[in-house]
């Protein structure tokens, strides 16, 4: 019943978003509101917030005019499955990188000192700055047959984003074991492997999970990022540019494409939560 209760509250809280957006639409300025020159409401005329019934039936409709084009929503769903994938691959480097800093600075007091400082530093560099760099370092990489190709930095892009949750949940879910329980593996002349599988590791379980939601939620964002920022095609953050180009005539269309990308970072989430179904013994103290 605990799925079909937070599928229910994520219902309610689309229907809750749609119904303040239309009221805001009905209630709210259509210049927007200002204070001293500076913008702090969005304008609220058709142009700038479509109805949501509107934005759904762009969907629907034709992406073009041009004969035999599909609809937004079968072009929505393509790049969505493209950016997907690059997201999965950028969260898996993630989450690799971000376990092993976890476990290194669990184990060693002076490795947490030195290193979590920059492991929370990392974070305060932007998305469009480190894009380019991270482009041109890898179009300088070529091992035998194998190529870097622009994907590749978009999902490096998005595994920056995500090492940083698991890293930091992790290392709390391994250092959340009572000191009892450890001095107790420690009397019985358990190896740091042993009480790190045995006593660590099902201890960080309901840390991690969160964090792998996270982790796997904030990779969508950075593909979505770097396909904007490095000008990856077939994703939908390219989708995104592409579809802003008609904004002015055709103001629905981008709003399908950014909703399309809001359902992405959810799926993707949702997905990643599958992993603790195997994992219900440990649940018990889910941290959420």
């Amino acid at each position: 019943m605990r799925p079909l209760r937070r599928l229910a509250v994520g219902v309610l809280a689309g229907l809750a978003a749609a119904a303040i957006w239309e009221l805001y639409t009905l209630l709210g300025p259509d210049a927007g509101g200002h204070l001293f020159g500076a913008s702090l409401l969005p304008r609220a005329e058709a142009r700038s917030m479509p109805h949501v019934w509107d934005v759904v039936a762009r969907m629907l409709a034709p992406e073009s005019s041009a004969t035999g084009a599909p609809s937004v929503a079968v072009a929505m769903l393509q790049a969505c499955w493209f950016t997907l994938r690059v997201a999965l691959a950028g969260w898996l480097a993630g989450v690799v990188a971000g376990f092993g800093l976890a476990i290194g600075m669990q184990r060693f007091r002076l490795a947490e000192s030195a290193v979590f400082p920059w492991v929370v530093l990392s974070q305060t560099v932007p998305l469009i700055a480190l894009a380019p760099l991270v482009v041109g370092w890898g179009g300088k990489i070529q091992v035998g047959d194998l190529v870097w190709e622009r994907w590749m930095s978009v999902a490096l892009i998005a595994s920056y984003l995500a090492f940083f949750p698991v890293a930091v949940g992790a290392l709390r879910g391994l250092q959340s074991p009572e000191q009892a329980h450890v001095e107790l593996f420690r009397a019985q002349a358990a190896s740091p492997w042993r009480t790190f599988r045995s006593l660590r590791l099902p201890a960080s379980v309901p840390y991690v999970i969160p964090a792998l939601r996270l982790a796997a939620a904030t990779a969508v964002v950075g593909a979505i990022v770097a396909e904007v920022s490095t000008g990856t095609k077939g994703g939908i953050g390219r989708l995104i540019i592409a579809y802003a180009q008609a904004a002015s005539g055709d103001p629905a269309k981008p709003w399908a494409a950014i909703v399309g990308a809001a359902l992405l970072g959810l799926v993707a989430a949702g997905l990643v939560s599958l992993l603790s179904l195997g994992l219900g013994r440990y649940r018990h103290s889910e941290v959420s």
